[in-house]
């Protein structure tokens, strides 16, 4: 499937101006978020990393689809900012269209406050590979170096809310807080741990326990965000064809899968839901060790 229209809707790719869509193509599906926003963060960057306390910029309105900037999230996503006091970089983003996307350059990072997102991979003749699902508290878009590109983009799943940090204000305020550096480092760590664990498992595992194991990560990592809470039934906003993209499977693969887990009263997954009727058994197919689910549900740092 070929993204330069893929994750854009029709009457979404007709609204956009001209100059804005071949962006977008000449980039594959380009980098929306950074051409249409990151210019004004730019700008006020060095203004803003004394003032965090800022009270957030009221709603930008236009006709070029640009991101908005977000409404105050809920206090239950506080606990998600890298940077708690810092409201003025946040922006909503529509479903169906990307953070960055692959070969983009950025001079911010984006802090996922609320919503899912798809991290993927792509392939000259439109093949792609979600290499992770983001959730909550996840920091995406950390580059090896100020020159170099992203070997992957982020698709939003649902509507979105993400704080927008420029570079070099998290460069200032690393130097005066050793622990933001820390919870980088510890995020960049989890993300590489559940890097290694979709590898071994497109690598070695069958198409019955490829997409055990992902049902069971996500149910995990969603239950860590309400710790304590007994949670069987959850959100999954994912096609089939997108878990298909995640563990190397077609969707009809999937939906045989699905269907054999749920005739064993495992699970059950429809209207985007997922419910689960038995963890035990769900580990089980899985074939993952506790330790492992454990550390699935530890919250993103």
């Amino acid at each position: 499937m070929n993204l330069d229209r893929a994750s854009i809707s029709e009457e979404m790719a007709r609204s956009l101006p001209r100059n804005d869509w071949e962006n977008i193509k000449c980039e594959r599906n380009g980098p929306t978020f950074r051409e249409l926003a990151l210019r004004e963060l730019a700008d006020g960057a060095s203004a803003s990393v004394h003032d965090l306390s800022r009270r957030p910029r009221r709603s930008l309105t236009g006709a070029d689809g640009a991101p908005r900037p977000a409404a105050d999230a809920p206090s239950s996503t506080e606990g998600y900012r890298l940077l708690p006091r810092y409201r003025s970089g946040d922006r909503k983003i529509e479903a169906g269209r990307d953070l960055f996307s692959v070969g983009s350059t950025g001079n911010a990072i984006f802090n996922l406050i609320d919503g899912w997102v798809a991290l993927y991979t792509q392939l000259e003749d439109g093949r792609r590979q979600i290499v992770q699902f983001a959730l909550p508290g996840a920091i995406l878009g950390v580059l090896p170096s100020n020159r170099s590109r992203a070997t992957f983009g982020a698709l939003a799943l649902t509507d979105v809310v993400a704080s927008v940090i420029p570079t070099s204000m998290l460069a200032t305020l690393s130097r005066d807080e050793p622990e933001l550096t820390m919870r980088l480092a510890r995020s960049l760590a989890r993300d590489c741990s559940l890097a290694f664990d979709h590898l071994t498992s497109i690598g070695r595992r069958s198409a019955r326990e490829r997409v055990a194991h992902l049902i069971l990560e996500l149910f995990a990592r969603y239950r860590a965000q309400w710790p304590g809470n007994r949670i069987e039934e959850m959100p999954l906003p994912l096609t089939q064809e997108q878990i298909g993209d995640a563990t190397g499977l077609t969707s009809v693969h999937v939906n045989r899968v699905l269907s054999g887990l749920r005739k064993e009263r495992i699970v059950e997954f429809h209207y985007r839901r997922l419910r689960i009727l038995d963890p035990d058994r769900l580990i089980e197919v899985a074939g993952v060790e506790p330790e492992i689910v454990t550390a699935w549900l530890e919250r993103q740092p």
